[in-house]
């Protein structure tokens, strides 16, 4: 055995630790708290589809590799829920590709389309994955803040233009957007997709919440807006849609030339997964408009439980325009710092929520705010209030 003062782990992934969700995860496990951080649903998602996925199993379809794009169902009923929901026309052999999750895919994308030293734009705070992919791929991030305004998070468009630089290769957007649950809107999309033509950029769209909008918001793809498809890699997921995040099914949509390049990084990622939840997805993706309709009415209606009762318990609360978040600002509670906030709150209240700073460069920005997932039973949203009321 040898030894080296070389650190293991590369420079790229040193400001990397595990994640804040596996820590927070952890405590609510040791502690018995709710487990309002992590967001996965405490129940399963539709029965039908759950079948779907058992059937494959029994019929032999998927328990080996399945082919390396995906399999040509699921490929089609993507290509056909993004024609029916949005207009878009994609050609399931050489636009649609399949992922282990939306992860690997923003995962590969980033890794096919960036060059070392490349800039990404991406708004602050951001899912955690996106700086750590960044970094693998050798590229810079860029941040621009989303910042409060009006009892919500929105986008300085003057401070997005000032970001871009000759080094700047894409735009990384996050619509409807985890932690802070904005959707961009209409005019927003505009702006960017003018800039992105103006500027000659490629740009990158997770909209892994895109069935997840409430009150008048609206979910518009950015490969939508004039100018956009040919350079826009949208991104996709059916756990956060259908309540099977264990699955990991995710994909990608773009032109023939950017699903090729991410194709080529993808199959030295994970090459293939999830054989027979394909299959599965596949049915789900073309359920109607009933079930998409009534997973949203669900979902709002525990948005308002859970916003309702950190209300009553003394926080400031943004209510999301989507996704199944809310993030709140703890100094009306006389706290300021949301780490040690979230480390403590297990013991005072036995619940478990996650401190926005950790999906901030500039912490100091995210430190006052602290994010609750809204995705579980009604019932133990109702507990979690009263805990985090008597808490008070």
């Amino acid at each position: 055995m040898t030894s080296s003062a070389r650190p293991f782990l590369n420079r790229r992934l040193a400001e990397f630790g595990t994640t804040i969700f596996a820590e927070m995860s952890a405590l609510a496990t040791s502690t018995g708290s709710i487990n309002l951080g992590q967001g996965f649903p405490d129940t399963d998602g539709p029965e039908e589809i759950r079948e779907a996925a058992v059937r494959a199993l029994r019929d032999g379809r998927g328990n080996q590799y399945p082919p390396g794009p995906g399999i040509p169902e699921l490929r089609t009923a993507i290509a056909a829920h993004q024609e029916r929901r949005y207009g878009l026309s994609y050609d399931p052999d050489t636009e649609v590709l399949v992922t282990a999750g939306a992860t690997e895919a923003i995962a590969a994308t980033l890794l096919a389309l960036l060059e070392p030293g490349d800039e990404v734009i991406a708004f602050e705070p951001y899912y955690d994955s996106y700086a750590a992919c960044i970094a693998m791929a050798g590229g810079t991030r860029v941040p621009v803040t989303l910042r409060p305004h009006e009892g919500s998070f929105r986008l300085d468009l003057d401070e997005l233009r000032d970001a871009v630089t000759e080094k700047t290769r894409l735009l990384l957007i996050n619509t409807p957007h985890n932690p802070t649950g904005t959707v961009l809107t209409r005019e927003e999309l505009t702006e960017i997709a003018r800039l992105a033509v103006e500027r000659d950029l490629l740009v990158v769209t997770d909209e892994v919440y895109e069935h997840l909008v409430f009150d008048a918001a609206e979910h518009l793809p950015a490969a939508t807006f004039p100018g956009m498809r040919e350079r826009t890699v949208t991104i996709g997921s059916a756990g956060k849609t259908f309540s099977f995040t264990g699955w990991k099914v995710g994909w990608v949509t773009a032109p023939p030339a950017l699903v090729s390049a991410v194709r080529s990084a993808k199959q030295f990622l994970t090459y293939v997964s999830s054989g027979p939840f394909q299959y599965a997805v596949a049915e789900a993706l073309a359920l109607p408009d009933a079930y998409f309709d009534a997973f949203r009415a669900d979902m709002l209606a525990k948005r308002d439980v859970l916003a309702a009762g950190l209300t009553e318990a003394g926080f400031e609360v943004f209510r999301p325009q989507g996704t199944y978040f809310i993030t709140t600002d703890i100094r009306p509670l006389g706290e300021s710092d949301g780490f040690a906030f979230c480390r403590a709150l297990p013991e005072r209240a036995g619940v478990v929520a996650i401190p926005n700073a950790v999906f901030y460069d500039h912490r100091e920005a995210g430190a006052p705010f602290v994010r609750f997932a809204f995705c579980k039973q009604t019932e133990v949203l109702q507990e979690a209030a009263k805990r985090l009321k008597a808490a008070r």
